[in-house]
């Protein structure tokens, strides 16, 4: 009988606890895609400024977002090592999400294209993710939910 009273005060204080991602039961997970295409460090600059918005924004609310900077075409040049002009705001922006989540999405059809045309190996920075395609990262993140910005 006290086995049985210790499991059911242990399956009580797991339905009150929160679920997983820091999100409270019930609450709506917050996920946001940002698209980069052009090599404008003004674009890739608001695009930061939106995500850090957006971080800030749910975490005043006590919740957590997850969000994903998707660049391809001219727009890798913001995750390149050794042209982006926002290398240290994005060192910065993955420091401060914590515990909300931020990637950086690297377009690979694009790396290998800029590979060819300039005939080396390009460099991306280490908070960067390569993906197969961009665009491909934009649908199936928006088919899966996820909210959609261009800046």
């Amino acid at each position: 009988m006290r086995n049985v009273s210790c499991l059911a005060a242990l399956v009580a204080s797991l339905m009150l606890a929160p679920v997983s991602s820091g999100i409270a039961a019930g609450t709506k997970a917050h996920r946001l895609v940002i698209q980069v295409d052009q090599n404008d460090p003004a674009v890739m600059n608001l695009a930061l400024n939106n995500a850090t918005n957006v971080i800030e924004y749910y975490r005043a609310k006590g919740e957590d977002v997850d969000l994903d900077v998707v660049t391809y075409g001219p727009g890798l040049h913001m995750l390149r090592a050794d042209t982006s002009p926002v290398r240290d705001r994005i060192k910065s922006l993955k420091d401060f999400a914590f515990p909300s989540r931020v990637q950086f999405s690297a377009c690979n059809n694009t790396k290998e294209n800029m590979e060819k045309k300039e005939g080396h190996a390009i460099p991306v920075l280490s908070e960067a993710v390569v993906v197969p395609s961009g665009v491909v990262r934009l649908m199936e993140l928006q088919e899966a939910g996820w909210s959609y910005l261009r800046p």
